[in-house]
């Protein structure tokens, strides 16, 4: 079950992407989240040539397709695609893959679904965008918890 995001219940990468981006003036917020923007880790081949394996992001009004791989050792691997012309949307979405990306089943799960409202961006960007970004996290974790039910 999640509780409000804190500092201690969150995993060390996301709790370091949400101190840098609440140590800055909010003014400075945006410029960060579009550098994250463009550091989005490029797409494995396997859903680089087969984009449909990933799942579009309905909350998200650019085309946002994202997927949480968990591989045979338990660790979360999330993967998203977000256009250039979108770079908030990106930024998002460059975030969770950073963030997520080599955790455990259960710090995913364990991830406060209010995260995306706990890093100083909700002045910044529009409340839409800011469920974008929570539309990818739901999704994240109801993937983790299919692949997990799954297993035999």
């Amino acid at each position: 079950m999640s509780s409000p995001s804190d500092a201690s219940s969150l995993p060390a990468a996301l709790a370091e992407i949400r101190e840098d981006f609440l140590a800055l003036p909010e003014r400075e917020r945006l410029q960060l989240l579009l550098e994250f923007a463009n550091e989005l880790p490029d797409l494995p081949e396997r859903y680089a040539s087969a984009p449909g394996l990933l799942e579009r992001i309905e909350e998200c009004q650019s085309p946002v397709r994202a997927f949480a791989e968990v591989d045979d050792d338990g660790v979360v691997h999330f993967f998203a695609t977000a256009p250039a012309e979108a770079p908030t949307t990106r930024g998002f979405a460059s975030i969770l893959a950073q963030g997520l990306s080599g955790l455990t089943v259960q710090e995913v799960l364990d991830v406060p679904d209010d995260f995306p409202m706990s890093i100083g961006l909700t002045r910044a960007v529009s409340p839409l965008r800011i469920g974008g970004m929570n539309g990818m996290l739901t999704r994240a974790k109801r993937q983790v918890r299919e692949q997990v039910a799954a297993r035999p």
